[in-house]
């Protein structure tokens, strides 16, 4: 690998005839030609992937697998590359300004072994290539952000931004205030935020539109007399080799199919961070704490996942390239991966389930708009108190909190981990861990919204009815709860234990039933009846096991008891 390279500066301070290493992409701190290379340009950049954003900065594959990989820490504009959105409802419009100043390079006359101050740079093998030539300037990038509802179309807000944020190189200050923007323009405007990162000195970074203008027409001015505020934007390296064989080398660069499946990882990572981030600022999410606590957790394991894989990138990325090790090693890291609990399709399931079943849970409350829900114990024992004289009917939510099996894999898979190396074998290797639950099949879910459908019809029955009060509740909210394992069910907890509705102890024989003349304190909707008429309806226990009768009544504190018969119908899986 003798032929000299092309890389971009990063806002790294890179000096002529300073030693460089190829293999770790980093520089070694140790009389040039000079020629004027004026040149300004701006582009507008609607990605936010890491590809783009290495092609906005002139990364080639070998470098931007080593940013990938945290060998490179970049500085100045190049923090750009670190900036990634946190929400997937969230537009964004990047506008790029680069300006280039001059051109520095060493004459032959200081190449050659005579001129190293530090020969023993050669003999230890501390670098591979010496800094021959570099192009100064600046570059700078103002990210645009807009939060997008669920109402707007987020592709349509992007081109609209694209055409506004495209007019800023146009203006000036003056202009600026002349400029003509329609009421929605003006609208847009508003609700932007702006971030910059830039090789300037500024006195304040721009946070709106208005502020980006003026600072984009400061620009060249803050480049100081005859570009004196330049920085490296762009680097020449020679490899040591030819100026002495026995230094290091790069032995080999790795594939670009390897650097784009390594990227594409971080990428997939990048993108379940915003999609968990989406998740748990649903409205709905306050209602059922636990599905939060879980995505929290998922969240937080995938980032664990994604900086032991880092690290590994950061120790195997100089050994291939310097020939410590074969590219194979960097394979498997990817095969094993891909093989694991954290498999990208898995982890990209598991978050659609998550958000099929808060849509759900979203829908049933949006449905139950005049039912109180519940979020904590002393909610309960509140609400309890508060109705003691009335009847309660209470739609209860199970299985919420339950441990998910898949998530128990994922934390054993990194606990393992934490003593192994990625391209070692571990104990969870080969488990095969379905990521969705089973309650998604098309009979359970037939049978919960049957279960939502009949509670809301009930309730609507018994709108006018002061006597009965309904709520709904997660079972999590009870301690040491040991339900049957549904998703919702009802319950109820009456005024008068001996009054209209007949209770069966789960270890007597079930009563008879009430005699027409005898007004039940409840109200069905005809459609729900069954064999029974209106308005005497029999609401009775399930016919479960004494058994499982008597652990229902004890987990729920004696509060409720289950409804089934022509009310609802039991919804076990």
């Amino acid at each position: 690998m003798s032929t000299p390279l092309e890389v971009a500066a990063l806002g790294r301070p890179f000096q002529l005839g300073m030693l460089y290493d190829c293999r770790k992409d980093c520089l070694i701190p140790g009389k040039s030609l000079n020629q004027t290379a004026h040149n300004t340009e701006f582009d507008v950049i609607a990605s936010d992937s890491v590809e783009d954003k290495a092609w906005a900065l002139d990364v080639d594959a070998s470098l931007k697998a080593s940013f990938v990989g945290g060998l490179v820490e970049v500085g100045g504009s190049a923090k750009y590359l670190k900036d990634k959105k946190a929400s997937k409802k969230q537009a964004r419009v990047t506008l790029k300004y680069k300006t280039t100043t001059n051109f520095m390079q060493l004459s032959m006359s200081h190449l050659g072994r005579g001129n190293v101050k530090h020969p023993y740079v050669f003999e230890k093998g501390i670098a591979t290539h010496v800094v021959t030539a570099v192009l100064y300037g600046a570059q700078a990038f103002f990210v645009f952000d807009r939060e997008v509802s669920e109402t707007e179309d987020q592709q349509n807000i992007e081109g609209n931004l694209q055409v506004m944020i495209k007019k800023i190189p146009k203006l000036s200050i003056e202009e600026e205030a002349s400029l003509e923007l329609t009421d929605t323009d003006r609208a847009t405007i508003d609700k932007l935020s702006c971030k910059f990162y830039g090789d300037f000195a500024l006195k304040q970074n721009p946070v709106s539109f208005q502020d980006a203008v003026k600072v984009y027409t400061t620009l060249p001015a803050l480049l100081g007399e005859k570009g004196g505020n330049a920085v490296p934007v762009r680097v020449w390296l020679l490899p040591l080799e030819i100026l002495d064989s026995s230094v290091a080398r790069i032995v080999r660069q790795i594939s670009v199919r390897l650097i784009n499946e390594t990227q594409s990882v971080i990428e997939d990572f990048n993108e379940i961070e915003m999609q968990c981030n989406d998740i748990t600022k649903r409205k709905v999410i306050s209602c059922f704490p636990e599905i939060g606590r879980k995505v929290k957790s998922f969240k937080d394991m995938c980032l664990e996942y994604k900086s032991v894989f880092q690290r590994s990138l950061s120790s195997i990325l100089p050994l291939i390239r310097g020939g410590g090790t074969e590219e194979c090693v960097l394979a498997n890291i990817l095969t094993k991966k891909e093989q694991s609990s954290f498999n990208s399709n898995k982890l990209k399931e598991w978050l659609d389930c998550k958000e099929e079943e808060i849509s759900l849970l979203q829908v049933y409350t949006d449905m139950m708009e005049d039912t109180k829900i519940l979020a904590s114990k002393s909610e309960l024992q509140s609400e309890i108190f508060k109705n003691r004289d009335k009847n309660v009917v209470c739609f209860a939510f199970t299985s919420l909190g339950e441990e998910e099996l898949y998530l128990s894999c994922l934390r054993s898979h990194l606990k393992a981990l934490s003593t192994a190396k990625l391209t070692e074998p571990t104990e969870e290797d080969g488990k095969d861990v379905e990521p969705c639950e089973f309650y998604f099949s098309d009979a359970v879910s037939e049978k919960m919204n049957e279960q939502a459908i009949l509670f809301i019809d009930f309730a609507k029955a018994n709108k006018e009815n002061k006597k009965t009060h309904f709520i709904s509740l997660r079972t999590t909210v009870l301690d040491n709860h040991q339900l049957p394992n549904t998703l919702n069910e009802f319950y109820c907890r009456f005024e008068k234990p001996h009054s209209h509705i007949m209770q069966p102890s789960p270890s007597q024989p079930s009563p008879s039933r009430p005699s027409p003349s005898q007004p039940s304190p409840f109200q069905c909707p005809s459609s729900h009846l069954g064999s029974f008429t209106p308005p005497h309806v029999q609401l009775c226990l399930p016919s479960h096991s004494e058994a499982l009768c008597r652990s229902t009544v004890t987990c729920l504190h004696k509060y409720f008891q289950p409804v089934t018969g022509s009310l609802c119908c039991s919804s076990l899986f």
